[in-house]
């Protein structure tokens, strides 16, 4: 495999994936604290409306909560905001090796085989990162 085909089918693939993760986890992180807020601020509002005593009420307030805590087990369980800041770490990381590497700089400058010795760490940033997840993900169930 040549240099370029490397960069554009491993590298540059990987760094596109992760972006594209670390912006899904960003928005899914955004958009379920905002409903937090927007829900947990309803609540103490439509308690303090004397125009809405009736039984629809406390229907309204029941299900604002149960949305609350809907929503916050589920991006808990499912970790929006762990896999955002790790997503973006990862793909940092990544394109901090490839502008290392493409611009010749340490440690790759004091390299016999600079391409090989890339190679060989972006590979492994991917494997510790995959081994990283495996343990984090495992570690609740």
């Amino acid at each position: 495999m040549t240099e370029e085909e490397y960069l554009k089918t491993r590298l540059d693939d990987q760094i596109n994936w992760y972006n594209k993760k670390a912006k899904t986890n960003k928005i899914l992180t955004q958009w379920s604290k905002s409903l937090v807020i927007l829900f947990s601020a309803s609540i103490p509002l439509m308690a303090g409306f004397d125009f809405l005593n009736n039984p629809s009420k406390n229907i309204t307030l029941g299900v604002l909560g149960s949305l609350i805590s809907i929503i916050s087990g589920i991006s808990g369980i499912l970790k929006f905001q762990d896999k955002w800041t790790e997503y973006r770490n990862s793909a940092e990381i990544l394109m901090h090796e490839k502008m290392l590497f493409q611009t010749s700089s340490s440690p790759f400058d004091k390299q016999d085989q600079p391409f090989g010795f890339f190679v060989n760490r972006i590979e492994n940033i991917l494997s510790n990162e995959q081994n990283s997840w495996n343990k984090y993900i495992n570690k609740d169930t």
